[in-house]
């Protein structure tokens, strides 16, 4: 399974407050909290669980000089937040 196309992100980041595990309810938790991710090969698509504890999440500020990640042109402020590394755990992909 691998990468198409070409795309280029180029920035600095820190955290910039206090942690604060995302609360149930809010946007944070909404895109933070997922225990199965998703990818796809030649057509098919595939699904893993993954384990880990919640994100240990902060506020971030970043310096954003180049991004070529979307295929959209994204207006408007980033909603930023920084993690120290977790380990998770995930089980083998099974195909969906």
């Amino acid at each position: 399974m691998g990468c198409r196309g070409s795309a280029s992100l180029d920035l600095s980041y820190r955290a910039a407050g206090p942690v604060a595990p995302p609360e149930p309810g809010t946007l944070e938790h909404f895109l933070t909290e997922r225990y199965c991710l998703y990818t796809e090969d030649a057509g098919a698509l595939y699904r893993a669980e993954i384990h880990h504890s919640p994100w240990p999440l902060q506020a971030a500020e970043a310096e954003i000089r180049e991004n070529t990640m979307s295929p959209i042109t994204l207006d408007g402020e980033p909603l930023l937040h920084y993690a120290e590394r977790q380990d998770a755990v995930i089980w083998p992909l099974e195909r969906v």
